[in-house]
């Protein structure tokens, strides 16, 4: 049962429309989270919707099925994921950007992804994802303590150009050197709406 079997309860919920649910440092593992995914894809009337996740071993096919869930969530406009050290790979950072690029009316995106596993592949894919967030404009992104390196890093902020409504950017990212830094940050302001950018790197 545990996470499905909350998920379950909840998707019985079919006027929820604000939730926000912490789970930390359990033992969801994947089958729990795409099992809690797929149920929260019934509350067919939530817009706004944080989910607490951080130290859960959800891996790759875990995230990616929530991912996948996650899309079919149509009224979703404010989301807060926090995935903060799940063993989440390319593959998994690639799977859910899939998932919230479906996601049509999302408007403000959290995405805490601290401590991963995540790659260069994984970082642009997850850009590329995005861009396709065509209402997204308020992002913040962690995604310190990976190995993304500068063509992660480049091929992520890349995506995020292309961001067409992106207005306000918080994006922290694992250490680079001066002119590393440059480049991100250059294709970054490339983002035609974009007001308010924020970014560190540690």
């Amino acid at each position: 049962m545990g996470a499905s079997g909350l998920g379950s309860g909840l998707a019985k919920c079919i006027n929820l429309s604000n939730l926000k649910l912490y789970l930390y440092e359990n033992q969801i593992g994947g089958m729990g989270a795409s099992g809690l995914g797929s149920a929260l894809a019934k509350c067919i009337n939530l817009s706004n919707l944080t989910l607490g996740l951080y130290s859960n071993d959800i891996g790759d096919e875990g995230i990616s099925g929530l991912g996948s869930a996650l899309a079919k969530c149509i009224n979703l406009s404010n989301l807060t994921l926090d995935l903060y050290r799940n063993d989440i790979g390319d593959e998994g950072a690639s799977g859910l950007g899939s998932g919230l690029a479906k996601c049509i009316n999302l408007s403000n995106l959290t995405l805490d992804l601290y401590e991963n596993k995540i790659g260069a592949m994984g970082a642009s894919d997850l850009g590329s994802a995005l861009a396709k967030c065509i209402n997204l404009s308020n992002l913040a992104l962690d995604l310190r303590g990976n190995q993304i390196g500068v063509i992660g890093a480049s091929g992520l902020s890349s995506g995020l150009r292309k961001c067409i409504n992106l207005s306000n950017l918080t994006l922290d990212l694992p250490s680079m050197n001066v002119s590393q830094k440059l480049k991100v940050k250059s294709k970054c302001l490339k983002s035609k709406r974009l007001v308010v950018f924020k970014k560190s790197f540690f």
